[in-house]
């Protein structure tokens, strides 16, 4: 079906998705880095889904912060059944400790526009 030539096009609903400047870019991915210290993957899944249009550098670094949050949470639902061992406590604390090292250390890379890999994390998204 096509659109009369007198006629405009049909409005679909959807406006299009503005890019990001590359200063408001790093802003969002240094928020959801330090994000995750406070608050896990939630903020890394809502920055995912909501800025992974909206600009390259965004898409990385939310898609890198996912996955290195849910690596600590998989590790620490590990930890926790481990605690019945005693030795989960103090896997609970290193991976506490990771968490903020390593959320700082790609915060400060995102805001310097660098890209930064979490060591040792699995890929869930790309």
């Amino acid at each position: 079906m096509t659109t009369p030539p007198n006629q405009p096009p049909q409005y679909s609903g959807y406006a299009p998705v503005q890019p990001m400047s590359p200063a408001d870019e790093r802003l969002w991915a240094t928020l959801v880095h330090i994000g995750g210290i406070f608050f896990n993957f939630i903020p890394a899944l809502i920055g995912y889904l909501v800025l992974k249009d909206r600009g390259p550098f965004v898409r990385a670094h939310t898609a890198t912060a996912l996955n290195f949050q849910l690596t600590l949470l998989i590790a620490s639902v590990v930890a926790g059944v481990l605690t019945i061992v005693l030795i989960g406590f103090v896997l609970l604390a290193v991976i506490w400790v990771a968490n903020i090292v390593f959320s700082i250390i790609a915060a400060i890379k995102a805001n310097r526009g660098e890209w930064y890999t979490y060591p040792a994390t699995i890929r869930f998204v790309s």
